[in-house]
């Protein structure tokens, strides 16, 4: 890799010169047709826009708000508002407008890029609250032709003011890329939220080049490999493994044709390396047991013969052991049987690493992909960290690890149990908020920058991290022992029929309880083949055959955990926990002081010995208008 490059968009006019004539760096399915973008193809559409963006008066070190689907327009724009030097902000096209307005105005951002008609209304709902805003400007005109207002401005103008101004100025647009530094700001990416207002977290191109620079010694990217990009865009993991992994490697990056065509695209271009949350993971996981339980008699008979197969082989590998020849003659039949069929029905028939990350995959789910013979390994880290600051190597996977610090990266354990990150991935500080930056980052008497994650956890005597849970949210039980609630969430969601937990405890509580989410599409396949008739979410979580179903997989969950860390009581919940409600995050965290306020009642009829609890809770609809279900659920006991 070129020396001298050192930001996002001068990595990526290295791979334009360098890469073949004609090589495909971008890919994209319209109308049931993958269409393909060579890196020149591409370098013109970043060229134009970023000389558009200038046209129009962006000066270096503005800021500018980008909402959009994953797609070819989005990572043009990305590319093109760093050349022109402004810092990128991304939104989550779910948010809700009021959501948008704090993050725009409180990153005093000047443009918009929002894809289409119906995040172009949200901008136009908000306009009076983003007074700094000059222009919106969309790149999917469908709905949008009668629109007019010119605070409105379709992407293909903007590029055409650009070609205007390569014209007249034909080495701008190199100049530009070239006056990047190292230290330049090139995110503001905004903390989930889980405790308050969102941060705006200020990343350099520094912070983000050395990121993937490090992840590449570990599992290193080629000009070949494929990478498809469907992971939030708001979200940090996108702009790193994805559009950071593009320009340092030049590997192709595919864009999905719609999101709910994900997992089909993903099998279509098998891609080498994948991402997925924690929670897609688990979801994975329940959709390929409930496949197995619904599927022929020869299938179930194969899957259930090798799947231990699979585990012993998994323990053998995870832990750099070699196999014997008998395992390895048995898992080959296994794989050619079962695991590799399964694997191409999942799109993972050509992975060579997988990853993790968001919360804490359970050792369960760990260890049963490891069974499927997909390499996936966990990472951790923060939006603080630029994503991610330990990863696992391959041959060395602790399930219960986050593995180990990646090239570049210290970590450290404070007196009080915290985990704590210094190295080039740390971020530059929060933005306007010198209050938090100051608590977050401590400054060794060296000039080391250490950042204060809010983590519990620990070092192995191999040097894997171990995470435990968020330092404030670690349990005190009634023994006096610590616990994570996390780790008892995490095995309980292996369940393909529980959704999300919330578990509950403390020291002025006697013993520990949870809220269960079912999934409810898992769970209504189970009570149609056990002829259980059900009308809505309610009344199907409130089943006593379905209560029975989950007290089965708490009783085996208790099993693995200390007697003061089982679940004595657990309801099923009446409704989903929701993002719009300000019940998890974006990236599908739970907001627990959100959750305790709003279900206080619930949970003190647990411990109160209440049998049935009346709740009435507030929810809002799809089309925005607000109401209140009213319903009686059940408390289960473990006594």
């Amino acid at each position: 890799m070129e020396a001298t490059a050192q930001t996002v968009p001068q990595f990526f006019l290295h791979q334009v010169q360098t890469q073949p004539s004609g090589k495909v760096a971008i890919r994209q399915k319209e109308f049931g047709i993958w269409r393909e973008f060579t890196w020149s193809d591409s370098c013109e559409q970043v060229r134009d826009f970023a000389m558009g963006l200038i046209a129009l008066g962006v000066q270096r070190g503005d800021k500018i708000c980008t909402v959009g689907d994953n797609d070819r327009q989005y990572l043009w724009a990305y590319l093109g508002l760093q050349a022109a030097g402004a810092a990128q902000v991304g939104l989550f096209t779910d948010a809700r407008a009021t959501e948008m307005a704090y993050v725009i105005d409180h990153s005093d951002a000047t443009f918009i890029l929002a894809k289409d008609q119906e995040q172009c209304d949200k901008m136009l709902e908000i306009r009076d609250s983003i007074p700094n805003v000059r222009r919106v400007i969309y790149w999917d005109d469908r709905g949008l032709w009668n629109y007019d207002d010119p605070w409105l401005m379709p992407f293909a103008d903007v590029q055409k003011l650009g070609r205007e101004l390569v014209e007249s100025e034909p080495g701008r647009f190199d100049t530009e890329v070239a006056l990047g530094s190292a230290d330049d700001l090139a995110m503001l990416c905004y903390t989930s939220g889980t405790t308050g207002m969102p941060k705006g977290v200020m990343l350099s191109h520094g912070n983000i080049m050395n990121t993937i620079a490090s992840y590449d010694q570990i599992d290193p990217r080629t000009a070949t490999d494929n990478h498809v990009s469907f992971l939030p865009l708001g979200w940090i993991a996108e702009p790193i493994l994805g559009f950071a992994a593009h320009v340092y490697s030049g590997m192709i990056v595919n864009f999905p044709e719609e999101p709910e065509t994900v997992r089909q695209n993903i099998r279509e271009i098998a891609p080498d390396m994948l991402f997925y949350n924690a929670r897609l993971w688990d979801s994975l996981v329940g959709m390929v047991q409930v496949r197995m339980n619904d599927a022929t008699w020869i299938n179930r008979t194969l899957y259930k013969r090798f799947l231990p197969v699979g585990y012993r082989m998994a323990d053998a590998t995870l832990t750099g052991n070699s196999p014997g020849a008998g395992l390895r003659m048995a898992y080959s039949l296994g794989n050619r049987l079962v695991f590799a069929p399964l694997r191409d029905q999942l799109g993972l028939s050509r992975i060579r690493a997988a990853y993790t990350a968001g919360s804490s995959l359970s050792p369960d789910a760990m260890r049963f992909f490891h069974a499927l013979g997909i390499n996936l390994k966990q990472i951790y880290g923060s939006t603080e960290m630029t994503g991610g600051a330990t990863v696992h190597r391959n041959n060395d996977i602790k399930s219960a690890s986050v593995g180990q610090p990646i090239p570049g990266v210290s970590v450290r354990i404070a007196a009080d149990g915290e985990i704590q990150i210094a190295g080039p991935t740390v971020m530059q500080g929060y933005y306007r908020d010198p209050a938090n930056t100051a608590k977050d980052i401590l400054v060794d008497d060296d000039g080391t920058r250490w950042f204060r994650s809010g983590d519990a956890g620990y070092i192995d005597d191999d040097g894997h991290l171990i995470y435990l849970d968020r330092v404030k949210d670690m349990l005190t039980l009634a023994n006096g022992e610590r616990f994570s609630p996390q780790f008892i969430e995490g095995r309980l969601k292996f369940s393909p029929y529980i959704r999300d937990v919330m578990a509950v405890g403390g020291e002025n509580r006697a013993y520990v309880t949870a809220l269960v989410i079912i999934d409810f599409e898992n769970v209504g396949q189970w009570a149609e083949k056990q002829r259980i008739g059900y009308t809505t979410f309610v009344d199907l979580s409130q089943k006593p055959q379905v209560y029975e179903l989950v007290r089965r997989t708490v009783e085996e969950v208790n099993e693995s955990l200390p007697a003061a860390a089982r679940i004595q009581r657990f309801v099923l919940m009446h409704k989903e926990f929701d993002a719009d409600e300000a019940e998890m995050t974006r990236t599908r965290k739970i907001k627990r002081n959100v959750l305790a306020d709003r279900y206080g009642g619930i949970i003190e009829g647990m411990y109160n010995g209440a049998e049935t609890i009346q709740v009435r809770a507030p929810v809002r609809y799809q089309d925005g208008s607000e109401g209140f279900v009213e319903t009686e659920i059940n408390v289960m006991s473990l006594e």
